[in-house]
């Protein structure tokens, strides 16, 4: 019988990444993701299925970012029983980031009850914390490099993927096949993480696209952050700086550690890092030393350039700090989160300034504040964008379109096919027109729901 991918996420899209791959009686996920950005992709997040959860024998997660991770808690709530496959550095990343997801679900519904402005009554989350918590209960960890067997027959194993902590591509071989998915790619010369490994050889692979149809600029964060951060300083205003909590948070902390030591920023500007996630996975650097390249000492001041604020009362208190300062907030396309409520204090002021650092899905409201919109809708009501609006082009973990060709380029052999997913529909179409000009490979962009058989 044939080996079927299916897939029911991350095709015509940057989010919700979820391949199946089915073959005789037996199946499994690789991510686990959840869409966000427009609410047409949101609302597949309540969508069931187009198979039963307790049909699912296993999952493999490339690594913790809710797109690929986040739709977890719900599936076991659901009946997934199966076992979660992860990289040890992951698991620990999940452990924060998925109770924290349900946690904001919670919130975020309570507050749309209180207010009022809720098309649902009552609105209620997709998942709760204690869903979360439930479904890290399903997690196992593999090391990089080392073969596993997901199911009895299956073979699988993770390479190293840059991106983030504990992210991987995974091999997967079943049927006398050998599918490659490549996960989220990171840069070859990011500042925090390692260069992604070569790929092993595959008979199809499943490539990402998140940048399929961009280039990186070449100068570095430390060239566009600093004269930013100077610029709004210098008018006393507040820089709110929307991050994602794993991977964007420590690399704007690490690069303004670097300017402040360097005499670019002044040592007393005040910088916090308001957003608990973010702060333990900050923490975790230095637990995953010889993962990334930044050494103890690098860690350590990462983690003393901020104030690191907890609490909710911590975090209130920061608008009460009068004079110049950075708010490093989640979440990095502005979807939910404390930086909503930065947002709502500082936009309206033209002396303060917002740092979008990385892709801004569309729909989200960071893309709104990208594409230069005056208005920003935030629990329900529309607040006026004075603020400045910056976008910094170097500070992506992910791979542009050259780098991600690159990583292609270098498989021992080339594949039967190529499936281009995790982008925009313009981004994905550039990569496969690529990859069929230039490595004369077959390339296909999948639709939302299709399924491919060999």
């Amino acid at each position: 019988m044939s080996v079927r991918i299916r897939f029911l996420g991350g095709a015509g899209t940057v989010t919700g990444s979820k391949y199946l791959v089915e073959h005789e009686d037996q199946s499994l996920l690789v991510d686990c993701g959840l869409f966000q950005g427009y609410k047409q992709l949101r609302l597949r997040n309540r969508d069931p299925l187009p198979v039963l959860p307790n049909h699912i024998g296993a999952v493999l997660l490339t690594h913790a970012h809710l797109d690929h991770s986040g739709y977890l808690p719900l599936l076991a709530r659901e009946g997934f029983h199966g076992k979660v496959w992860v990289t040890p550095a992951t698991r620990d990343l999940a452990a924060i980031l998925l109770p924290d997801s349900g946690h904001i679900q919670e919130e975020d519904a309570a507050f749309a009850n209180r207010k009022g402005f809720s098309k649902h009554a009552p609105a209620l989350p997709l998942y709760t914390e204690s869903d979360a918590l439930q479904s890290l209960k399903l997690l196992r960890t593999v090391p990089m490099q080392q073969a596993f067997e997901p199911l009895r027959g299956w073979s699988a194993r993770f390479s190293g993927a840059g991106h983030i902590l504990g992210a991987a591509s995974v091999l997967l071989e079943v049927g006398g096949r050998r599918i490659l998915f490549s996960g989220d790619l990171g840069r070859p010369d990011d500042a925090l993480m390692l260069a992604p490994e070569p790929p092993p050889a595959a008979d199809v692979v499943v490539c990402e696209s998140t940048y399929g149809d961009r280039e990186h600029p070449e100068e570095d964060v430390l060239a566009e952050l600093g004269p930013a951060l100077q610029r709004v300083a210098a008018r006393g205003g507040t820089a709110v700086v929307p991050v994602f909590a794993v991977g964007r948070a420590q690399a704007l902390l690490h690069a303004i550690a670097q300017l402040k030591a360097s005499g670019n920023l002044p040592h007393g500007l005040p910088v916090y890092l308001d957003s608990p996630m973010a702060i333990h996975s900050t923490e975790l650097f230095a637990r995953h030393l010889g993962e990334h390249r930044l050494s103890a000492a690098q860690c350590r001041d990462m983690e003393q350039v901020a104030h690191m604020t907890r609490s909710v009362d911590e975090s209130k208190a920061i608008a009460r700090q009068h004079g110049p300062k950075v708010i490093l907030s989640a979440s990095g396309m502005a979807t939910g989160g404390r930086v909503l409520h930065h947002l709502v204090q500082y936009l309206g002021d033209h002396r303060n300034m917002v740092l979008l650092t990385g892709y801004q899905a569309p729909g989200t409201r960071g893309a709104t504040l990208a594409r230069g919109g005056t208005q920003l809708r935030i629990h329900g009501q529309d607040w006026p964008v004075r603020a400045e609006v910056v976008q910094l082009a170097s500070a992506s973990a992910h791979a542009d379109a050259s780098q991600l060709l690159g990583w292609l380029r270098s498989m021992p052999r080339a594949p039967v096919r190529v499936f281009v997913t995790h982008g925009d529909m313009e981004a994905s179409d550039a990569l496969r027109h690529r990859i069929e000009a230039e490595l004369r490979w077959r390339a296909l962009v999948p639709e939302h729901g299709s399924t491919w058989a060999a």
